[in-house]
């Protein structure tokens, strides 16, 4: 389970948006122990809508191609 619902991210990053309250008084009001969230939240809802602050369910799953090809790249090019 999620630590944070997204009807309460929505509700703080509606309170910043409307430019009342910054970040660390969010974080305070809401007994927060940091507001690096709440920025995040912000940030994600700005750029995404509603769907920045939905959880994903399920974890991304990766063909065995495609983690070959992969690891086949990092090799020729030294990326890490």
């Amino acid at each position: 389970m999620a630590k944070y619902s997204e009807e309460f991210k929505l509700k703080l990053v509606t309170e910043y948006l409307e430019g009342n309250i910054g970040y660390g008084s969010l974080a305070k009001k809401y007994n927060m122990g940091s507001q690096t969230p709440i920025r995040q939240w912000v940030k994600a809802y700005e750029t995404q809508g509603m769907d920045g602050l939905i959880r994903s369910k399920s974890k991304k799953k990766y063909s065995v191609q495609f983690k070959l090809d992969t690891i086949q790249f990092m090799l020729n090019t030294g990326a890490s």
